[in-house]
């Protein structure tokens, strides 16, 4: 297969950044894109030259991937009877709305041999790819993703709408299991949980201090790790990354004979999106394991019904 015909179910505020970036991708199609708002699915069809469809299964037989970018609600009707008709899925984050939900997406995604990678978008930062060089055993995480509210994204709590990117990232740092959580949080203008925080303890004693809001002023999405020797900021917005490393100094008389040094580290500058979708197409072309798995949707997911669990307790 040199070409990959991919549809993409849902083109609202995401999923038409999706449409985009495939209409110009060398290595696949753009064979459809579905939506219920007629005019929506025709103009960016129109913009795309490629197919408008109504309805999802329309791409069945004729696709051999597609993304996901409907509601959260819709996420395990859809996975579902895409995996059991043979074509691969990237489905945005949350993978669904229920653990068990997650768990039959996996297993047929296992069973019928299908690539099945979950939208968590900030795992293809530049700042976070390049971190991942400097990573040496996390002792204490700090995370704030913090917003303005705006009605997209309220059908879920902030902890689904945007803590669960951190809790994500935050798995994959840490080579450990949770050993406990506790959590808070509130609805401030939606019925839902706007702004919340998390503690999270792991086996291996490291401590993860995590923030979510949408209730906000302005933007924030900074995280802040630090390990034996070294500490690190990461800003997601802007993909920076600086790290502030302890350097002994031959100073006689000092009781702690050390100075601490920031340096900038350089991060390459990649559309996030782009970089997901490519490491989808790659995943699907090359039979290989995507970057976020659907196990790690799933991982992720249960970490924030845990944390929602301890809120509602709270």
């Amino acid at each position: 297969m040199d070409r990959l015909k991919v549809g993409v179910i849902g083109v609202g505020h995401l999923g038409k950044h999706h449409a985009r970036i495939l209409a110009q991708s060398p290595n696949c199609e753009l064979f459809g894109i579905v939506d219920i708002d007629q005019e929506r699915r025709e103009t960016l069809a129109s913009q795309f030259e490629t197919r408008a469809l109504a309805d999802f299964r329309e791409l069945i037989g004729l696709v051999d991937a597609a993304i996901v970018a409907a509601p959260t609600v819709l996420h395990y009707q859809l996975a579902k009877e895409l995996i059991l008709n043979g074509i691969d899925v990237l489905i945005e984050k949350p993978i669904t709305s229920t653990l068990d939900q997650a768990r039959e997406l996996v297993e047929l995604s296992e069973q019928y041999k299908r690539i099945l990678q979950v939208g968590h978008l900030e795992r293809f930062n530049g700042a976070i790819l390049t971190l991942d060089n400097y990573l040496r055993d996390p002792r204490f995480i700090e995370s704030h993703r913090l917003a303005p509210f705006i009605e997209r994204g309220v059908d879920v709590d902030v902890v689904l709408d945007l803590m669960i990117h951190d809790i994500d990232i935050i798995l994959s740092m840490v080579k450990s299991k949770i050993k406990n959580i506790d959590a808070v949080g509130i609805p401030v203008i939606s019925p839902k949980i706007d702004i919340a925080n998390a503690r999270l303890q792991f086996e291996n004693g490291c401590l993860v201090n995590v923030t979510a809001s949408r209730v906000s002023l302005k933007k924030e999405r900074k995280m802040r790790i630090f390990q034996p020797n070294a500490y690190f900021s990461l800003n997601f917005a802007e993909s920076l990354l600086h790290s502030c490393a302890l350097e002994k100094e031959e100073t006689e008389g000092k009781l702690y004979p050390f100075k601490v040094t920031r340096i900038n580290i350089k991060v390459p500058q990649v559309e996030p999106l782009k970089a997901e979708l490519e490491a989808f197409i790659n995943s699907c072309l090359l039979r290989s394991q995507p970057l976020v798995s659907g196990q790690q949707g799933l991982e992720a997911l249960s970490v924030a019904f845990h944390i929602l669990e301890k809120i509602a307790n709270n």
